[in-house]
């Protein structure tokens, strides 16, 4: 998988400074002062920054943002970037700067001087973050190492404390990327459950159910999806127990659509090579489920995928096929492309009766509905249990990840009443994403708090994020560990 870039915290060395090859970043706040740091490059630069300020560059600057100055005179470093922060600035728009660098980065080694900085680590997670791009398939592809990050700081060893389990966590983010990325000819059902099975050095305990074994569990829907592909369906499950031994785990459950063709109800052509991405709620779980392996979470977490593609043949689902799901309500399949509900249905029922969780999240690019309604800055939360629903949208807005509630209500499980089954797997146009979510609930069990996650608008986007470049962002990995520091961790 594509690793982060190497970033090593150091104490300040203005000596140093000079003969330092790649680029420099320095920090200047809105209002002109320069730090100690900053003083010595003006110097060395022979007055660039000064001058630079002088003549009102940062007027047109906001928090976070940066010029740079390119070959300056003085310093070896190819660039100068010029930073302008507030020293004091918040975690966000200390991190926003941080991505302003990381998109300059490409493969050279960046030096940050950031020891008058308070949230240095901060800046250095959005260099890390942005610093990113998939290109596992180019013939060109780099293969020299990308040039380290160093750091210099008042205090090194807090520091590098500090930013131990933020880099676990970025690392999380780019496998989820990479999965997300990944083509379906090379991310095949199989192949997404062997780099699972590969998590288990981390401590992970992995288990992959095969098809007879979802039979056996009676999982009718998850099962129907993936009967018209060659891949065998499989659901895939990661176990984190760091927490205290008998605490019931928090469950985070994913859709792995690797395809999605519609099945029978056959997309439209345009487009549809986008559906690589339709298994991007299991790609959140995994690399969620990863950082958590890697950072040591003190606390108890089972991740759980269920991995199909949905193809049509003459074995496939049709439209009117009646299925029956693992709690044994049957659902008439009216739009086979209505498929990631299916799959979900029995991998919640799974986790439910299998660890009896303190709480579920599902996650999906279930709808387009939900990208009309919230376009791509905003994944789509519905829930039945408000405690955990805020936990969860408070986490999301200290990462920085857009999430947005949505409503729920019993009025909406008419428009899923079918004359020949249980329930239907659509409800027609209006209201798309809450009759989704509406027959997911269908599949909570009495007293379970469950948030339910519509990322279709969020997992890859055709333009660049707060964090990442075009393409896969990794929306959900550092909410969700967010969500498990501050709520699910042992004392």
């Amino acid at each position: 998988m594509t690793k982060p870039v190497t970033v090593t915290f150091t104490d300040l060395a203005l000596d140093d400074i000079a003969g330092v090859a790649g680029r420099v970043a320095v920090f200047v706040t809105p209002d002109g002062k320069l730090d100690k740091p900053a003083r010595r490059v003006n110097r060395l630069t022979k007055g660039a920054l000064a001058r630079m300020i002088e003549e009102g560059v940062l007027e047109d600057m906001k928090d976070g943002d940066v010029k740079t100055l390119a070959w300056p005179s003085g310093l070896a470093a190819k660039a100068l970037d010029v930073v302008c922060l507030e020293r004091n600035a918040d975690a966000l728009t200390a991190r926003k700067a941080g991505v302003a660098l990381g998109k300059l980065k490409e493969r050279e080694p960046m030096l940050i001087l950031a020891s008058q900085l308070r949230r240095p680590v901060d800046v250095a997670q959005g260099i890390a973050l942005r610093a990113y791009a998939f290109d596992d398939h180019k013939s060109d592809r780099k293969t020299d190492a990308p040039g380290d990050v160093t750091v210099m700081v008042a205090n090194p060893e807090t520091a590098r404390a500090e930013a131990a389990p933020r880099l676990a966590v970025t690392e999380g983010v780019f496998m989820t990327r990479d999965l997300v990325s990944a083509p379906a000819n090379h991310l095949t059902t199989t192949e997404f459950a062997n780099r699972i099975k590969d998590m288990g050095d981390l401590g992970l305990k992995v288990t992959i159910l095969e098809e007879a074994d979802l039979e056996k569990h009676g999982m009718g829907c998850l099962l129907s999806v993936g009967q018209g592909s060659v891949s065998p369906s499989k659901v895939a499950v990661m176990e984190w127990m760091g927490g205290n031994k008998g605490d019931a785990p928090l469950a985070l459950v994913g859709k792995g659509v690797v395809f999605d063709t519609g099945g029978i109800s056959l997309k439209p052509a345009a487009g549809m090579e986008d559906m690589t991405m339709d298994m991007g709620g299991a790609g959140v779980v995994t690399g969620t489920m990863r950082a958590l392996a890697l950072r040591k979470a003190k606390a108890n977490v089972v991740g759980l995928v269920g991995l199909v593609e949905n193809m049509p043949s003459g074995n496939a689902t049709r439209p009117g096929d009646v299925v029956t799901s693992m709690k044994g309500d049957t659902v008439e399949v009216i739009n086979t492309d209505a498929e990631g509900r299916l799959v979900l249905a029995d991998v919640m029922w799974y986790a439910q009766k299998t660890y009896k969780p303190a709480g579920m999240i599902d996650l999906a690019t279930l709808t387009g509905a939900i990208i009309i309604g919230l376009g791509h800055e905003n994944a789509g939360v519905f829930s039945n249990d408000d405690p955990i629903c805020n936990k969860f949208l408070r986490a999301a807005e200290a990462e920085g990840e857009g999430a947005w509630r949505m409503p729920m209500g019993r009025a909406y499980d008419e428009m899923l009443k079918s004359q020949i089954a249980d329930v239907k797997n659509v409800g027609g146009r209006a209201a798309g994403s809450i009759t989704a979510a509406q027959f997911l609930q269908r599949f909570v069990t009495e007293g379970t708090p469950w948030i339910h996650l519509d990322i279709a608008g969020v997992a890859s986007v055709k333009s660049d994020t707060p964090h990442a470049p075009k393409g896969a962002s990794g929306w959900g990995v550092m909410a969700l560990n967010r969500l498990v520091a501050d709520h699910f961790e042992a004392d």
